[in-house]
């Protein structure tokens, strides 16, 4: 039987798999069949996160971008990861959040096709997100929905967006327990576990359009980006000083992308406070690289901009593929091959974590304020 070369350290294991059989767990097919290309990208990640990131000492960042939840990942996928303890915050797009409202309020979405007539579609006043279809007025009484909870007196006041949907949240979960709906919306099991959302650009998607006009009904709600940018970063920064590591799996990519690994260089080279990057970066992306678009850029890239760890290169990954396609093995493989965590519940803390980093960050930014005050006076 001939032999193989010495192929030194370029040499893993042999590609051999055994034949399928019926019956195989998500997990064993992940282990045994995905041995190349982006396959063995997705297997990677996936042992990744099981054998380094889902340690108790490391605070795990899920951000989510592209229509994840009408596609049914918040019931199905997020949501065991969340009371699982393998997600203790979230970065989404405000989309994803308006449209996981829907389900806990009770209505339906539907599969469909991507080849339909759409201005039949819009004769019978249905909306089509590709290939799922729902009725015009679950979206009508959605937004009714959050202007009547926003119109409510504990929000009558200025908050960051954790705040805001982590109280819409709490609605939302009462709604449900109303309506005899088991666990449907992702907004109410985040508020179950205390799990905070940002969503970076919140005028940008219909929870934050219907803020706006509320407004002109006599709400006082305000969101406060300067404190979303605060408590972002204060929970990498407080799992990093604990001597802890922090850890992204970024589905998709998009603003929430940026807006998760932003929190290192406002760190270090807004405030001028010591730090070296995210310890843990997987990303699953459909994005180039070479079109220079944040979507695509690789975790090398990301060392640079001082966003990425450059020790830790090495536990970096981007699978080239869906994330409706990725995410649901990656958590099946995670919920098989890992025990739930301790829910570290983020949101209870806030107000400890951004006060220990504005801290750090008021000594480093009036002495800088200093040295650039002397510098103009020159």
């Amino acid at each position: 039987m001939p032999k193989s070369k010495n192929l030194g350290p370029y040499k893993k294991r042999k590609i051999d798999p055994l034949g399928m059989k019926g019956g195989m767990k998500a997990a064993d097919l992940v282990d045994g069949y995905f041995l190349a290309y982006n396959s063995a990208r997705l297997k990677e990640a996936a042992q990744l996160l099981v054998n380094k990131v889902l340690e108790p000492d490391v605070t795990v960042g899920v951000s989510l971008s592209g229509a994840l939840t009408p596609a049914g990942l918040g019931a199905g996928v997020l949501i065991p990861m969340v009371k699982a303890g393998f997600i203790d915050y979230i970065v989404s797009t405000g989309a994803n959040l308006y449209h996981d409202i829907h389900f806990g309020i009770g209505y339906d979405l539907f599969e469909s096709s991507p080849f339909v007539d759409d201005v039949d579609l819009r004769d019978r006043k249905l909306i089509r997100i590709y290939d799922i279809v729902f009725d015009q007025d679950v979206l009508l009484d959605s937004d009714a929905y959050v202007r009547t909870v926003c119109r409510q007196p504990e929000f009558q006041k200025e908050m960051g967006t954790t705040e805001l949907h982590w109280r819409l949240g709490k609605y939302v979960a009462a709604t449900e327990k109303k309506l005899k709906l088991k666990e449907r919306s992702l907004l109410a099991a985040c508020y179950r576990a205390d799990v905070p959302i940002f969503t970076p650009a919140p005028g940008d998607g219909t929870i934050g359009m219907n803020v706006a006009a509320a407004a002109l009904t006599g709400s006082a709600l305000k969101l406060d980006m300067n404190r979303d940018i605060f408590e972002s970063a204060a929970y990498v920064y407080d799992a990093k000083k604990s001597g802890g590591k922090s850890a992204v799996l970024i589905l998709g990519g998009g603003t929430p992308k940026n807006y998760m690994l932003q929190t290192e260089p406002f760190i270090q080279e807004i405030l001028y406070v010591n730090e070296r990057g995210h310890d843990y970066f997987i990303q699953i992306t459909d994005a180039r690289a070479d079109t220079g678009g944040l979507s695509g850029a690789t975790p090398n890239e990301a060392v640079t901009w001082g966003k990425v760890d450059p020790e830790q290169l090495p536990d970096s990954i981007v699978c080239y593929t869906d994330s409706t396609i990725a995410a649901p093995l990656l958590a099946q493989y995670m919920l098989t091959r890992h025990k739930p965590r301790k829910l570290k519940r983020l949101y209870r803390r806030r107000e400890e974590v951004v006060a220990m980093l504005m801290k750090a960050g008021s000594k480093q930014a009036k002495r800088i304020f200093g040295v650039e005050k002397r510098m103009q006076g020159r």
